[in-house]
């Protein structure tokens, strides 16, 4: 992982207050609750060993981490020998991939199958493709939905480009057939999608929210998921529009006395924005990740 104290000193993380974010105005509650949320931190962009990632999340203070679920025995079982020595709850991501449907959906329940053995608090899917038909797609819900029945464990579908979730309108098709549909909404990719702050859609927006469980608290804008810096008042509308979604969700989920869980997901590079003709990013993405945490604990908690 980058120095994060040297890359500071050299100045490529100087004058970033984030005072976009200090100065955005909390939605109106609709229920005066004390929410209950566990922020898990990501190790997307983070250049070290499960260990290493875990220590830092638990000095952090994250309540848990979501990763992806491991693939062979060795790194299993440093996942766990991490997780429980830092005391930290594990979410899992699976995903599908291959050259057909049957491969894709083959390949999606042997990845589910893998993660319930862990016995998470949860499960992310990256789950079917903007290509497949509805009635294919529709095979990976009715699957997370019996085997999350069977286990106990919770199994979202995320909102993100390429799954069968990547636009808002489609997702509103797959929630009024699936009344057992919940989301981990990164909504990040619908700006960008829709190429709008998804004014328009308020109806099916406001469903996608009732059936948020997990979110992904990322900001995006009309023109790519991942805004490139973070006191620019350019994208305070961004911003602004993120918070307020967030928010409603909040307080659905604090109304109905359940819990919300998040995780803290900007990106590395090509996703975190990096200076013309370097490598160089922006911004440290566990830095960034870090402060969009205390804002959602001093904005909710």
């Amino acid at each position: 992982m980058i120095d994060r104290r040297a890359f500071i000193k050299s100045g490529s993380l100087a004058g970033i207050g984030y005072s976009v974010f200090n100065n955005l105005k909390r939605s109106p509650k609709s229920i005066d609750v004390v929410p209950d949320i566990e922020i898990y931190a990501t190790n997307w962009g983070y250049n070290g060993s499960i260990d290493s990632f875990c220590k830092s999340a638990s000095e952090a203070n994250y309540k848990g981490i979501e990763v992806w679920t491991p693939r062979n025995e060795k790194d299993s079982r440093d996942l766990i020998e991490s997780v429980t020595k830092y005391n930290l709850k594990l979410g899992l991501l699976v995903g599908n991939w291959g050259d057909s449907y049957n491969e894709h959906i083959s390949n999606f329940k042997a990845s589910i199958h893998t993660a319930l053995t862990f016995k998470p608090s949860f499960i992310n899917c990256h789950s079917g493709k903007d290509f497949f038909d509805k009635n294919q797609n529709d095979t990976f819900i009715d699957y997370t939905h019996n085997q999350s029945k069977t286990s106990g464990i919770p199994i979202y579908h995320e909102t993100h480009r390429g799954r069968m979730l990547y636009n808002l309108p489609d997702t509103q098709y797959y929630l009024e057939k699936h009344k057992e549909l919940e989301l981990t909404l990164d909504i990040s990719h619908w700006t960008c999608v829709h190429e709008s702050l998804l004014e328009d859609q308020k109806e099916a927006l406001e469903l996608a929210l009732n059936r948020t469980a997990h979110i992904h608290s990322r900001i995006g804008f009309q023109e790519a998921p991942q805004i490139p810096q973070f006191d620019d008042p350019k994208y305070k509308a961004a911003a602004s529009a993120h918070f307020a979604w967030w928010d409603r969700v909040v307080d659905l989920k604090a109304s109905k006395g359940e819990k919300l869980t998040m995780t803290t997901e900007f990106g590395p590079p090509p996703y975190m924005w990096t200076y013309p003709y370097k490598d160089q990013p922006l911004a440290d993405v566990w830095d960034v990740n870090v402060k969009m945490k205390e804002f959602w604990e001093n904005r909710y908690l």
